[in-house]
């Protein structure tokens, strides 16, 4: 079972595209004995102990970064304009709890704001009409000298949600903040942990991407490093089953890991998705397929990195993802996990050469 420990640490962690230090902390926390190096851009690279650089390269993808936001300007009256780091919807954002990290590293709590009934009873209050430009993120400041100089908010400060990890042991739920992606990243350091021990067939690359949420820019960077042959990637896949029928959802809680076909960013393999299908049914791990008719991954990249890489997605379902509060089942990410780790076990060199077509005119 996942290590809830682990969870709660990432999800918890503040990392905003672009301020994925704490992140990266964490999982270094979490990888004591491994080789872990990170580049400039906050990528972090996770190998295997023996591993050799002789054999094929299949690399394990999750991204770092959380949505979240920054200072864009400082109002007369101490509140904070603010821009969003990735695709947050303005709905979610009123009265919502927030942390501002300043120049110092200091986390400043703050409220985003919020018009009381008060104020608009008889005038134009449906809330789909509202702006980011209308909102503000106030931390408590009466003035733009005491926001920069008590508070010590600049332009370009970084914030997230506040909002801390809880686990219900009874019926094995989580609920916190970033399930997209840090449950992924979650599940690299499982899959790399239960990997250790076995002869495998490839070498094995973990690789924690950083600002996917603002163009799979980390995934870019990774890519080209790693020159992988074979990709698995994890996300926090948001859950549809409050939104469609049980026959017509295909990414619900409780029901295994998702294996998506095909979003906006790529369209899989389908020799490994069959072999996902096949190693499920082998070893009983609940799965449900996908074809995304939005939304996008580093797939969207890494798969088209070098000569194409078959890029596996593996999702984790996730209520109310790009917003402040998730939902998840352990035990879909102990599926995610249970289907990268025996796939690649039983990955040799005829099952690569299907998945990369090299008998293709066979």
């Amino acid at each position: 079972m996942a290590d809830i420990r682990l969870i709660e640490e990432l999800t918890n962690a503040f990392g905003p595209s672009g301020f994925e230090e704490e992140v990266c902390q964490v999982i270094r926390k979490y990888t004591e004995g491994f080789d872990v190096t990170n580049d400039a851009m906050c990528n972090v690279y996770m190998k295997q102990k023996d591993f050799s650089g002789k054999k094929p390269v299949i690399m394990l993808d999750a991204h770092t970064d959380e949505c979240g936001m920054m200072v864009q300007s400082i109002r007369e009256n101490g509140l904070l304009n603010f821009v969003t780091l990735g695709s947050v919807h303005v709905t979610n954002l009123p009265a919502q709890r927030v942390i501002v990290r300043n120049g110092e590293g200091k986390k400043v709590k703050g409220i985003i704001t919020s018009k009381p009934v008060h104020f608009i009873r008889g005038t134009k209050a449906d809330s789909t009409d509202l702006s980011i430009e209308e909102l503000a993120i106030d931390v408590g400041a009466c003035s733009r000298q005491e926001a920069m100089e008590v508070f010590g908010i600049r332009v370009g400060d970084p914030a997230t949600f506040d909002v801390s990890f809880a686990y219900n042991e009874e019926q094995k739920l989580c609920s916190g903040k970033a399930f997209d992606n840090r449950l992924g990243c979650a599940c690299i350091i499982e899959t790399m942990k239960a990997l250790e021990g076995h002869d495998l067939a490839v070498d094995v690359i973990g690789a924690f991407a950083s600002q996917e949420e603002l163009g799979m820019r980390g995934a870019t960077v990774t890519s080209q490093v790693v020159r992988p042959d074979l990709a698995i990637l994890f996300e926090g896949s948001p859950a549809d089953d409050f939104y469609f029928s049980a026959g017509l959802a295909q990414c619900a809680l409780h029901r295994g890991v998702q294996i998506r076909h095909m979003d906006v960013s790529y369209v899989a393999n389908p020799v490994f998705m069959k072999k996902a299908r096949e190693i499920g049914d082998k070893y009983g791990i609940p799965y449900q397929s996908t074809v995304r008719r939005g939304g996008g991954t580093d797939a969207g990249k890494i798969s088209l990195e070098g000569k194409a890489v078959p890029v596996l997605v593996l999702g984790i379902p996730s209520r109310y993802v790009h917003t402040s509060n998730n939902f998840c089942a352990l035990e879909d990410v102990d599926a995610a996990v249970r289907m990268a780790t025996e796939l690649i076990k039983s990955m040799d060199e005829s099952m690569m050469n299907e998945i990369l077509r090299k008998d293709l005119w066979n």
